[in-house]
Parts: C-alpha cells; sequence; structure tokens
C-alpha cells in the first residue's frame, strides 16, 4: 500500500515515516505545495494520501480541491485549526477524515486501516468458516456469533484491520495496555491468543516465530 504525506514538519515526517513503514506502508514524502502537485499530475499509485492543509508554498485545501478531489485518493487532512467551521468544510469537500495537530500517531493509523480497508468495501471480512463485521465488531462462526471478551475482540480487531500484515507481539501488548491500564507481562500475549484461537476454533490466525501474529485473506 502506498501512501503519499504531504508536510513539511522535520519531526512529523519522521515519526510517521517511521510508524508507517512498521506497519509495512510504503510511504513517499513531498514537502512542497508545488512538489506534491507535479507528483500527482503523473501517473502513480496512491491508495491514501495524508495532507496537512498549511504547506509553505501553498495550500492543501486548495491542492486538495483543485487535484485530489478529482483523482478519487482517499486523504487524511492535518490540520492545526480546531475549529468546527474547518473541519466541516474539509468533510463537505470530500475528504475521507481528518486529525488536528498534535496528533496520536497510532491513532492515525488506525483511521488510516480503516479507510482502506472501507475503501476496498470489506467491512465484512470472510475467512473459511468465520466471517468478522468491521463496523459492528462482531464476529461469526457459521454465521453464529462467537462470544470474545473485551480485550479479545480488541486483539482480533487489530488483526483483522491489519489483514495480509504482521501484527507485531508489541502492538498486541500496546492494545491489551490501552484496554486495562495496567503493565502487561509478554507471555500475556501468548495467553490471550491461544484463548482466542480455542474460541474461534479455526486456525487463521498465523504466529509469525519471534515478531507476532497475521491473518491472512485466502
Amino acid at each position: 500500500m502506498n501512501i503519499l504525506l504531504i508536510e513539511d514538519n522535520d519531526s512529523i515526517i519522521k515519526g510517521l515515516k517511521y510508524s508507517l513503514e512498521k506497519n509495512n506502508y510504503n510511504v513517499i514524502i513531498k514537502k512542497l505545495y508545488n512538489d506534491a502537485r507535479n507528483y500527482l499530475n503523473k501517473e502513480n499509485n496512491i491508495d491514501l494520501i495524508i495532507l496537512d492543509i498549511t504547506l509553505p508554498d501553498g495550500n492543501g485545501i486548495d491542492l486538495f480541491k483543485n487535484i485530489i478531489k478529482n483523482k478519487n485518493i482517499p486523504t487524511i487532512m492535518l490540520t492545526a485549526i480546531d475549529e468546527e467551521e474547518t473541519i466541516v468544510n474539509l468533510l463537505n469537500l470530500g475528504a475521507e477524515d481528518y486529525i488536528t495537530k498534535p496528533f496520536s500517531t497510532k491513532e492515525l493509523i488506525a483511521r488510516i486501516n480503516r479507510i482502506i480497508l472501507r475503501n476496498k468495501k470489506e467491512n465484512i471480512i470472510k475467512i473459511k468458516d468465520i466471517k468478522y463485521d468491521l463496523d459492528k465488531m462482531i464476529v461469526y462462526k457459521n454465521d453464529k456469533i462467537i462470544e470474545l471478551s473485551s480485550i479479545e475482540l480488541q486483539i482480533l480487531n487489530l488483526l483483522f484491520i491489519n489483514i495480509n500484515k504482521v501484527v507485531t507481539r508489541d502492538q498486541i501488548l500496546d492494545k491489551i495496555w490501552e484496554c486495562t491500564g495496567n503493565d502487561v507481562l509478554l507471555h500475556t500475549v501468548t495467553v490471550y491468543l491461544k484463548r482466542l484461537r480455542e474460541k474461534l476454533g479455526t486456525d487463521i490466525i498465523i504466529t509469525i516465530k519471534g515478531i507476532g501474529y497475521r491473518i491472512d485473506e485466502k
């Protein structure tokens, strides 16, 4: 998946590039309005754009209106302006989402994953006899709902929104910590994955030894 990041702040660029590449996204960076415009005017395979509305040589909103919108590329707008009117205008223009600076990188990546899945029209993913509804966060086995704990469901959701990509043990630890607020031991991940697999009763979760876990589309 190719993500075009149009942003001139070096610290934001560095942090986002590292996090996105860690999540198996290919990141193309453009710092200036004109560079981004020239790049977009070529034939490029871009799956999603992260666009700062304030650039040194132009306005990101104008770039979206004049070029990006016509290309139908899902776009998340970065804005330091926490004003309702500005946000409403961005969404009315056709932007998929926005996030206000300063922002959580984890939250941004979660939004990116969800937008990409939504635009692939995969709100319900079926693998073997398991179906997962991304919007409702409900998992079915042979069309019967499987009851999961909140943490098990959060882990499964993390795997599904990163389908075909490895979710590291550290990412799962972070998710468990977010849910509980408690320090988590590394072996806790193994315990939760064991329970999750037992409840699913289907071997859709692949172990990547020493790294993490993955669910693949068949």
